[in-house]
């Protein structure tokens, strides 16, 4: 299994930004991708745990789902946000990089030297 794992969209240039960062370091992470493979609440709430961020630090608010399901609603939960980005794949901020216990969100690119 590799020890790096990308959250990956490659229509999104970050993302291939973060991708051609890792492996210009020698990584070859494994591949997410996540809009075709959409991760379960499980998986979102660990995303979250090794980010340390809350749930709607996750959410891209330019989505139109975001819009359409009422998500700037302050009173929403963690658990909604997270049913929220389940159900919409969209929502969730790209790309993330995962070793071990950590992550980072690949915005800029240059955050996953941090994990390197």
């Amino acid at each position: 299994m590799p020890e790096y794992t990308i959250y990956h969209n490659p229509r999104c240039s970050k993302s291939r930004q973060t991708l051609g960062l890792l492996e210009d370091n020698g990584v070859s992470p494994e591949v997410v991708l996540y809009l075709e493979t959409p991760p379960d609440a499980g998986e979102v709430r660990s995303l979250l745990n090794k980010l340390g961020i809350d749930a709607r630090s996750l959410l891209r608010k330019g989505e139109e789902a975001y819009k359409s399901e009422g998500l700037a609603d302050t009173s929403l939960t963690d658990d909604a946000l997270v049913a929220a980005m389940v159900a919409h794949p969209k929502l969730i901020e790209r790309p993330i990089v995962v070793k071990g216990d950590r992550a980072v969100l690949g915005r800029p690119p240059e955050n996953v030297l941090d994990l390197l």
